[in-house]
């Protein structure tokens, strides 16, 4: 959306910033660093998306703003709060989004965070940024950003040192059931944790199984060891789970249903989890599990 309406009903003379500053890593965020970046403060110019076409006047008022604003540090992404309106289809918080590398960045979808002015949440909204279009290096972009009626939590906030954050999304992390805790050893625990952190997190709203172990016991049980991997912002709650697993050859080896009580997933956390086939239920003799595969059965 356009800036435009940081001017309604209001002159020129009237127009001060009444959010705060807000700023996160860009190496967090987006992984870009400038390593060569000897300057502790960081002035950026303003930057108008192209397909803009702004008046004199705002032009003015927006370059005198921007001017007014405290410099970033180095490998930094910054929010700093222009103007907030609480409409019926939403709050409307225009912000200038700043970026302290040298060179341009893109986003694409972030969440973002309204506070009030005692840091508490006043609403959470992700935001498809494409249309933002690339920031350049060491530049500020204003930009409106509209928090739809069901993504506000308190309308009822003072109007003066709020603050628009991005939220930045926790790393995906291992989540051990209190009967593994007690199972594994210190160096077990360690292991999983770097697996976890090395493997690429599930995408948002995804849950997905990664193969640990498979073996043939003694007794011709199918014992099926694997990451319960959970992408939801919020716990996901397993009631039944029935699987097939498959081995190097595609081959099905078994197929069964297992009932999981209080067995709740973690939001962005994995989990591991053995399940035990019995014999009864195994179909393939000397099974190759060099490879396999164990899926849900939809």
């Amino acid at each position: 959306m356009g800036i435009l309406s940081i001017f309604r009903r209001k002159n020129k003379e009237d127009i001060k910033m009444t959010g705060l500053d807000s700023s996160v890593s860009s190496t967090e965020l987006l992984n870009e660093t400038d390593e060569k970046s000897q300057e502790d403060q960081i002035h950026t110019e303003l930057s108008l998306h192209p397909s803009w076409n702004v008046e004199n006047e705002q032009l003015y008022v927006l370059r005198f703003l921007n001017n007014d604003l405290a410099p970033l540090k180095p490998n930094q992404i910054s929010l700093a709060g222009i103007e907030l309106n609480d409409e019926d289809h939403g709050i409307e918080v225009t912000a200038f989004v700043r970026n302290s590398l040298a060179k341009g960045i893109k986003f694409h979808e972030l969440t973002l965070v309204l506070l009030d002015a005692d840091k508490k949440l006043a609403a959470r909204h992700t935001f498809d940024l494409g249309a933002l279009g690339e920031v350049p290096g060491r530049s500020s972009r204003p930009w409106t950003f509209i928090f739809p009626v069901d993504s506000i939590v308190n309308r009822e906030f003072s109007h003066k040192d709020w603050t628009l954050a991005i939220e930045l999304k926790e790393k995906h992390k291992l989540d051990l059931h209190e009967t593994w805790v007690k199972a594994i050893s210190t160096e077990q625990r360690e292991n999983l944790e770097k697996l976890v952190s090395s493997l690429e997190a599930p995408k948002p709203g995804e849950v997905n199984f990664y193969g640990l172990n498979a073996q043939i016991a003694e007794n011709k049980d199918l014992q099926v060891t694997m990451l319960l991997r959970n992408g939801h912002e919020k716990n996901v709650a397993f009631h039944q789970l029935p699987l097939i697993v498959e081995d190097a050859a595609g081959e099905k080896v078994a197929e069964g249903s297992f009932k999981l009580e209080d067995f709740e997933l973690k939001a962005n956390t994995s989990r591991p989890w053995t399940f035990i086939f019995p014999a009864s239920l195994v179909k393939k003799e000397n099974p190759d599990l060099s490879k396999w595969r164990a899926y849900p059965i939809q």
